[in-house]
């Protein structure tokens, strides 16, 4: 079978002087690669480095599907504990206030609840923008998972009294409502 450049001489698409030139160029490139090294591939090469470049795509890819995966198992699991652990606020008549961010928000409490907020017993949790009372407990695995949702947790009995405050012989009553 005869060789490309060959077949392109028979049909007249090249010179004979254009073929040896190229058989000239061809030997000049073979000599200036040392011994001892093969001619380096430059497709093969260029195919290798696309499939590196492809699968850290998907590997990224994966690593992203797997966070957003794992975002939403948490916020299932927030979402159960707060439906299972949610204390009922029948029969409230206390309007009860506190800070969620920058804004002051009102829930209505029984007194006995107002107490438990106040020590730190039951805390407010914020979800869809619906505001829930959950034991502290739950609060904390609440907390562990996602702490923005828990919008107020008071500490039990763990007012430190400042020896530089000038009002601190003046206590603020736990039923003082602002």
């Amino acid at each position: 079978m005869a060789s490309l450049q060959d077949q392109l001489l028979k049909a007249g698409m090249i010179d004979e002087k254009k073929a040896k030139k190229i058989k000239k160029e061809q030997r000049k490139k073979a000599k200036q690669i040392p011994k001892g090294q093969s001619q380096v591939d430059e497709t093969k090469e260029q195919a290798k480095k696309t499939l590196a470049e492809k699968s850290e795509r998907d590997r990224e890819s994966n690593r992203q599907r797997e966070k957003a995966a794992s975002q939403k198992a948490i916020a299932a699991q927030i979402k159960q504990l707060i439906d299972v652990n949610r204390i009922d606020r029948q029969g409230s008549d206390v309007k009860f206030q506190f800070t969620d961010g920058t804004k002051i928000k009102t829930l209505y409490v029984t007194s006995l609840l107002q107490n438990q907020l106040s020590s730190g017993l039951i805390a407010i949790t914020s979800l869809n923008q619906q505001y829930e009372l959950v034991p502290a407990a739950v609060a904390e695995k609440i907390k562990q998972r996602d702490e923005n949702i828990v919008v107020l947790q008071n500490v039990p009995g763990g007012e430190e009294i400042d020896a530089d405050d000038l009002y601190a012989d003046y206590k603020i009553p736990d039923d003082l409502m602002w």
